[in-house]
């Protein structure tokens, strides 16, 4: 059922050249060659803006070029296209204007390349994993660069150690979040990083977090944001064979989902809805930077890049509004300012916790995120800003702590832990018929036998229900 997919390819190609175009008429060329020189050569720890180091057009350039690299790994081992797809593409995309580049993410690749060939598996199987696992790439660059035991040879051994690790490592803090935390590998990166700093330090190192913020470029990103988010809407609406209003109504449908991972929106919808909340998320993510009055840069147009790619597997306004709002409450609740770059980033990357909002209420998920607010500020230190999913990691935490006490005190359920395999999301793509599904009330059996969403236990609410 690939082919249904076929169009993710030369579609991502575009949007990557569409970037890089972009760059270039936005800078000087002159600038281009050594900004990506300056982007390679620092320790990329967070938060280091690559738009501040480096200009605007290498920024942009480096993150098309890591894009194409992706979707070509993705292509070339054989995994399928699926929603996840445009996630993954969303996260590459968008950290790679602070954080990844063409050369710090290919021994983290290497690495799981190694594991699956010690599992005797296909690679196919692990290339998600492998690109999620480049939330560690300051770690690469820092071993290679920053490190008082600096050299190449290390910085490449730290990558495929981390690479080799993080599959098994992620497969199993997926179950305990139980789809509430969409950013599973931010947790997995985090406890490793959380492994690695004492073992740093006890040998004499001392990593630490960095602020470069670039400032004033708020009218050059409105315009790339708005190019990008309108073509995405129209796309959706007038160039997926679907009539406009038959993408209306799943985009309608695909509002009252809760978001819960797995929820695999292009496998559920099709491609026109996925365009259309693709694109609205991502002009919700700019206003929410504009209301908090915090600045478009490299680390904030990625926090809307990866919500623009979260549109196609969870998010969607109905269910990231509410976090975005208890976040910017808790800033206010903790003396500082929704503008803080910390918390400016938390506003975006904090709706990781979507699902909360979406499975139990947006009083939920308003609580989420004034929590998120004020431990998201405190998980980036004993991780020295070598875990680019910093987000991911506190909302892991969150979402171990909320979902089984939430579920207990205000359901009067027993919580469960999910059994399936983290891997399955990245290996299927057969369309998945919503039509059958009733609302407000389960239909286990309409479910389809091959699905990834597997039926739930009776005490326990469908993930992919439609409210």
């Amino acid at each position: 059922m690939q082919n249904r997919y076929e169009k993710i390819f030369p579609g991502t190609i575009a949007v990557a050249v569409l970037m890089m175009l972009l760059g270039l008429l936005l800078d000087a060329p002159s600038n281009v060659l050594p900004g990506l020189y300056h982007i390679v050569t620092m320790q990329d720890l967070l938060i280091t803006d690559y738009v501040y180091i480096a200009g605007v057009g290498a920024t942009l350039i480096n993150s098309g070029l890591v894009m194409i690299l992706s979707i070509l790994i993705i292509k070339l081992s054989g995994d399928p296209f699926n929603g996840f797809t445009i996630v993954e593409m969303g996260l590459m995309a968008g950290f790679s204007l602070f954080g990844k580049n063409i050369f710090n993410i290919w021994p983290i690749i290497l690495g799981t390349w190694l594991y699956a060939r010690y599992q005797k598996e296909p690679f196919a199987k692990y290339a998600s994993v492998a690109l999620l696992a480049t939330s560690l790439a300051p770690l690469v660059s820092y071993m290679a660069l920053g490190s008082i035991h600096a050299s190449l040879p290390l910085g490449i051994f730290t990558g495929i150690v981390i690479g080799f690790v993080l599959p098994s490592l992620s497969a199993y803090t997926y179950k305990v979040q139980n789809g509430m935390n969409l950013y599973n590998m931010g947790f997995a990166c985090g406890l490793f990083a959380m492994m690695i700093v004492p073992i740093l330090t006890a040998f004499g190192d001392h990593p630490d977090s960095v602020l470069y913020w670039a400032e004033g470029y708020n009218g050059t990103f409105t315009i790339v944001l708005c190019i990008l988010c309108a073509a995405s809407i129209l796309t959706g609406f007038f160039a997926t064979g679907t009539p406009a209003w038959a993408v209306w109504a799943g985009y309608r449908r695909l509002l009252s989902t809760t978001g819960r991972a797995p929820s695999d929106y292009l496998r559920m919808f099709g491609a026109g809805p996925v365009l259309v909340n693709v694109g609205i998320n991502g002009l919700l993510g700019m206003l929410y930077v504009y209301i908090v009055g915090g600045d478009l840069n490299g680390p904030t147009l990625g926090g809307i890049f990866t919500i623009m790619g979260f549109s196609a597997f969870g998010k969607h306004a109905f269910n990231i509004i509410p976090v975005m709002a208890g976040i910017a409450l808790g800033a206010y609740g903790m003396h500082y300012t929704p503008d803080y770059p910390s918390l400016q980033l938390a506003g975006l990357f904090g709706t990781t916790l979507a699902p909360i909002a979406g499975h139990f209420g947006w009083p939920y998920g308003i609580l989420a995120g004034f929590i998120h607010s004020a431990l998201v500020l405190q998980t980036g230190g004993p991780v020295a800003g070598l875990n680019l999913y910093n987000n991911g990691f506190s909302g892991g935490l969150i979402a171990i702590v909320l979902y089984p006490t939430i579920t207990a005190i205000a359901r009067h359920r027993r919580p469960k832990l999910r059994d399936e395999d983290y891997y399955d999301l990245f290996e299927e793509s057969e369309p998945i018929d919503t039509s059958t599904w009733r609302t407000h009330e389960k239909n286990h059996e309409a479910r389809e036998s091959k699905s990834i969403y597997p039926e739930m236990p009776e005490d326990e609410d469908d993930p992919t229900e439609v409210h």
